[in-house]
């Protein structure tokens, strides 16, 4: 049997390794799910546990409020701009 995942919509923005202002936006409260090292990479604590993300990965914030990474090849075979 197959399954198609149902349509929802979630907030996301790029991890550019430098700015932290786009994942701010995704958590206007700053509950901080983030912690940044010296090498540009992001570490998101995620209800599994904590994810790196690098560069060029995307920072999803869930239906729940949850976060996650998600390379880039990924979050384009899966996800599209809303409108």
């Amino acid at each position: 049997m197959k399954y198609r995942k149902k349509p929802v919509v979630v907030e996301a923005a790029v991890w550019d390794g430098i700015h932290v202002d786009p994942l701010w936006e995704l958590d206007p409260e700053h509950t901080q799910p983030f912690t940044l090292d010296g090498a540009g990479h992001v570490t998101v604590r995620t209800i599994e546990g904590p994810l790196a993300a690098s560069p060029g990965d995307w920072i999803i914030k869930g239906v729940k409020g949850e976060f996650y990474p998600c390379k880039p090849d990924i979050f384009a075979m899966t996800y599209e701009v809303a409108e």
